[in-house]
């Protein structure tokens, strides 16, 4: 398996290969296209009276699920044969009797936005600079919230096969940019922790215990976290809520047990560190009062840059909008005085502002404005190259050269104190993907084991 990530082109290329390679036993297919007319290719192997659905690339900036998935495709075309995968192996006997799934790239648009940065070099200030993620409404593992919307074709797509396979498992592959690696489970998976952490403990790759994204979730052992209930607490206030609208939980009707399983690309330590924070509330009053002074100020440069964009720049505009949106609430909610302020010490609750859980809203707010400020960066450097043009009123548009300037500047210090701050070491791209193999093989001979699938949290 190659060493670095992999372009779409190079997936398609990889998987076309390993079909011919095993006519007999690969299929590779097109269930549908995306918004811009790409192809949205599933690589199914092995013939099993029960399916896996494994799903790469849902989110455009996590490249890390694609080489998983070809990983996992190779080892399985070869189960049987001499030196593959057998029933004395280390993943058993359902491996014959299972079909396995791969979407290869669920968002290829997206991924192809951010080629520009899969080959290096691996450093936060060229990774966010050329970074690019949809916003909320445009990445289709969510399904549409407003009465009578009809789903993206990419998430149509998903559907479709979901409907089709009924998969016992479903594994979304993600690849957290800075952090650690966990597992988010539609319903309990006893003893996948110990997998979980054997794994990670090989690979040198720290276990979240706290997660930004799971925050608030029930977690029955370190790095696993359980979706909680629509009426339990789902995401920060500020952030929209999406358990329940997902498409993790939609095939729950035919039993499937879904696995979001992430694989960090920076590892930071801390993340994993359940010791008491000696300063929880001064950490809080840091994080929320930089990220509300940073987000003011990029808030301005946008408004700046804003009467010179063109419609090639009309991707970008969306997720900085709701990067921007969000920045205030966020702040309010980490601020001392806020409710997550309220919980009071480490010692206090069921929710303690150990060092995991204040490095992770280290790394959460530090990553929304750098994201934020490589996208608008990429925006005014789309602004500055289309012909400027007389404001409405008579005056000309302010060239965006001197806000460019600006951005680029403040990326590159931000980035570097992100660095620092956290910690950040690189994880190769191959000890990222061995990790998410085991993980999600482990995850499939569990689910596998199950006699009597247990009722899918509701």
């Amino acid at each position: 398996m190659p060493g670095g990530y992999l372009t779409v082109d190079e997936l398609t290329a990889r998987a076309t290969t390993l079909a011919t390679a095993h006519p007999g036993r690969a299929v590779l297919r097109s269930i549908g296209r995306s918004r811009a007319g790409e192809p949205i290719r599933v690589l199914s192997v092995g013939h099993g009276s029960r399916d896996v659905l494994v799903v790469a690339g849902p989110h455009a900036n996590e490249p890390i699920g694609g080489v998983t998935a070809l990983r996992l495709a190779h080892y399985l075309a070869r189960a049987g044969r001499p030196g593959g995968p057998s029933a004395r192996g280390p993943y058993g006997p359902w491996i014959s009797d299972t079909t396995w799934h791969f979407v290869l790239c669920l968002d290829p648009d997206g991924a192809r936005r951010n080629e520009r940065w899969l080959k290096g070099p691996m450093t936060f200030a060229h990774h966010y600079r050329h970074f690019f993620r949809p916003g909320f409404a445009r990445q289709p593992e969510w399904l549409p919230t407003e009465p009578g919307a009809v789903p993206m074709p990419e998430t149509r797509a998903l559907l479709r096969l979901q409907d089709e396979l009924r998969p016992y498992l479903q594994c979304s592959l993600h690849g957290v940019d800075v952090g650690g690696s966990f597992v988010q489970l539609t319903r309990e998976l006893p003893g996948l922790a110990d997998h979980l952490n054997r794994s990670a403990a090989e690979f040198r790759i720290p276990v979240e215990r706290g997660p930004y994204d799971a925050f608030f979730w029930p977690s029955p052992g370190p790095g696993v976290y359980d979706m909680p209930r629509p009426q339990e607490a789902d995401q920060f206030l500020s952030l929209p809520a999406a358990t329940a609208t997902s498409t993790w939980l939609r095939p729950h009707r035919y039993g499937t047990l879904t696995a979001v399983v992430e694989a960090p690309m920076w590892a930071v330590e801390e993340v994993g560190d359940t010791a008491p924070h000696p300063d929880p509330h001064g950490a809080l009053e840091d994080i929320s009062r930089r990220l509300r002074e940073d987000a003011r100020l990029l808030a301005g440069l946008l408004e700046r840059v804003r009467p010179a964009l063109t419609a090639a720049t009309a991707p970008l505009l969306a997720p900085v909008e709701e990067y921007l949106a969000v920045c205030p609430g966020l702040a309010d909610e980490w601020a001392p005085e806020g409710p997550l302020g309220g919980t009071g010490g480490p010692e206090d609750g069921d929710l303690p502002l150990n060092r995991a859980r204040i490095m992770a809203l280290r790394i959460a707010a530090q990553r929304l404005v750098v994201r934020t400020a490589g996208l608008l960066g990429q925006m005014s450097a789309g602004a500055s190259e289309a012909p400027s043009a007389p404001a409405a009123d008579g005056p000309s548009v302010p060239e965006p050269e001197d806000v460019r300037t600006t951005l680029d500047r403040f990326l590159t210090r931000r980035c570097a104190a992100f660095e620092v701050d956290c910690g950040a070491r690189w994880i190769p791209v191959h000890d990222q993907v061995e990790h998410q193999f085991r993980t999600v093989l482990a995850v499939a001979e569990l689910a596998a084991r199950s006699s009597e699938p247990k009722a899918v949290r509701t």
